[in-house]
């Protein structure tokens, strides 16, 4: 399955200003490169950092996507992984592509795992534990991109990474807090809180396990992880707490290259995610069912009342479909062509009540973990990678992997344990998303990439489970339809509704919506709160109409974005 290549030798350079200085030796500048802009944003500033010196390198943005990705699994552990799983939107020599490392459930799995003896659904076993990690895909996806795209050696693009293991990074507040949010939770994962229960903000944080697992992965590529010693620990662990991932599901392991869903849209071309992923799907038919409704939204204030009202409509009809026709579309026959025919489409927005609160279809909620994690990327050639990718919940399972160092998903509670059973989330789903043996989990990841005359124009996603669609698109509405600067499109508050709880409209907690407008909401019979987490952790590359570009990362956390500009030849 794997094959192994000729590396490339790197140069030794500097790191940008304020990179942590043990990463000095990894950044050349000797190679000739053109004056020209280029931009990340990632959740993370050493991940910023270090994508950025690969890109002085003259690296691509696949080759700093994993020099940033691999960073990520030392430095923000919650949702940065090796673990885990996602999926990459690409823009590539001018050719769109997708990536789909999505995690898959073990070849143990079975419908009803999650069933007690009643036949009711134990919502801890898919979420907390070894029983709910599904078959990791990331490093795999990582080294398929590089393998394909990249032009830099793999093994260099590892280095900062497995240095920030081994000798340390300090640890922020926001990590020590996501621990203790997490902590009943994962009261009973052990081995979480052997190897991260006694992290102190301001301390340094040293994995000498991780380092190892990391340096197996830069010398072998992805036979370090899903073959030999990396391998075998993982089957040790699962074996430790009854867990169903074996040796032989990582060596059967495969990542598949897509056609992204792609679409026309005022004068953009959007490229986004394909099943697995309900996202791409939900982006489409939101701003097309928007466009039915034209008439009613015209003249209507970014998020007045009435604008609020429409938009839950529509997000109502979007989670009904979700629910009763989404899945693996390799396992189960879903009629893409028929929830993205134009004259259904206009007959669902038809129903859409403008003055009132529609009913709410008799379908359960939907579950989906909220601390996926995304960073975007465009090079001096015009490359894009729009990568989301996650352990599902903060911290996956909770299970660390002794002698690896590294924290697994718990990607099975994405399935539907039983028809119309919510998730973590909140949100259902029917057959078409059951357990299977080999099948991957429904999805809401929405990478996603805007072209503009056969350029990449925007690149952008979300975290937060089932509202990372609706984060996307109201990021294409806010600088698209209501001209918002990136800054302010990041800044605004973001608004949420997903069909369960009924009626319950959410709003970003630290910028909530106006005392006023909440209040007319209730009158019309909604229930208004602010979201039970805080959502998007947008990462925003936007290019201007003039060529220039503008890298925003959401102001609500902790990311970091540059935009530089590469010396002349």
């Amino acid at each position: 399955m794997f094959v192994e290549h000729q590396p490339i030798l790197v140069r030794q350079g500097r790191l940008p200003p304020g990179c942590v200085a043990f990463v000095l030796f990894f950044l050349s500048l000797g190679q000739a490169l053109h004056a020209q802009e280029v931009a990340i944003a990632s959740p993370e500033p050493h991940a910023t950092e270090i994508g950025l010196a690969v890109l002085r390198q003259g690296g691509n943005a696949v080759d700093a996507a994993t020099a940033v990705a691999f960073t990520l699994a030392v430095t923000f552990p919650e949702a940065g992984n090796i673990g885990g799983g996602g999926f990459t939107t690409l823009y590539f020599d001018d050719e769109p592509m997708f990536l789909d490392y999505r995690e898959v459930a073990p070849a143990a799995a079975f419908r009803d795992m999650y069933l007690d003896e009643t036949g009711a659904v134990d919502s801890d076993a898919s979420l907390t534990g070894h029983r709910a990690v599904g078959v990791p895909g990331t490093v795999a996806g990582l080294w398929a991109a590089h393998r394909r795209y990249g032009k830099l050696d793999w093994s260099s693009l590892l280095e900062p990474a497995i240095a920030l293991a081994a000798k340390g990074f300090v640890v922020p507040q926001t990590l020590v807090d996501e621990i203790d949010y997490e902590s009943e939770r994962l009261n009973g994962a052990k081995s979480f809180f052997s190897y991260f229960g006694e992290l102190r903000a301001g301390e340094r944080f040293i994995q000498p396990e991780l380092a190892k697992t990391l340096r197996r992965i830069a010398e072998q590529g992805a036979r370090g992880f899903y073959c030999g010693e990396t391998a075998r620990l993982i089957a040790a662990e699962m074996q430790r707490g009854s867990g169903l991932v074996t040796e032989a599901d990582l060596a059967s392991y495969k990542v598949r290259w897509r056609t992204p869903l792609s679409f026309p849209w005022r004068g953009y071309e959007i490229v986004t995610a394909p099943l697995p992923s309900s996202g791409g799907l939900a982006i489409f038919q939101y701003l097309q069912m928007k466009e039915w409704l034209r008439d009613d939204f015209i003249g209507l204030e970014h998020n007045s009342v009435q604008y609020i009202h429409l938009k839950a409509e529509i997000e109502k009809r979007i989670f009904e479909d979700r629910a009763s026709f989404l899945g693996d579309a390799d396992f189960v026959d879903v009629p893409v062509d028929r929830l993205m025919d134009m004259e259904r489409l206009a007959e669902r927005a038809a129903t859409i009540e403008v003055s009132s609160i529609s009913p709410t279809a008799s379908s359960k909620s939907v579950r989906e973990p909220i601390h996926t994690t995304h960073f975007s990327i465009l090079d001096s050639q015009g490359n894009a990678v729009s990568n989301t990718y996650t352990l599902n919940a903060s911290f996956g399972s909770g299970v660390v992997v002794r002698g690896a160092g590294f924290l697994l998903n718990n990607e099975m509670d994405d399935f539907s344990a039983a028809p119309n059973e919510p998730n973590y989330y909140g949100v259902v789903g029917d057959e078409a998303n059951a357990i299977a043996p080999g099948k991957r989990m429904l999805s809401s990841m929405s990478p996603t990439l805007l072209l503009r005359d056969d350029e990449v124009a925007m690149a952008l996603g979300a975290m937060g489970g089932s509202t990372i669609f609706t984060t996307v698109y109201q990021m294409i509405s806010n600088m698209l339809e209501f001209g918002m600067s990136a800054e302010d499109a990041q800044a605004a508050t973001r608004v949420h509704h997903q069909l369960l709880p009924k009626d319950l409209i959410t709003y970003s907690p630290t910028t909530p919506l106006a005392p006023a407008t909440i209040e007319a909401l209730r009158a019309r019979g909604y229930r208004v709160e602010p979201h039970s987490y805080e959502y998007g952790n947008v990462q925003l590359i936007v290019r201007e109409e003039d060529g220039s570009l503008t890298a925003v990362s959401d102001p609500r956390f902790g990311g970091a974005s540059a935009v530089i500009t590469l010396p002349d030849d």
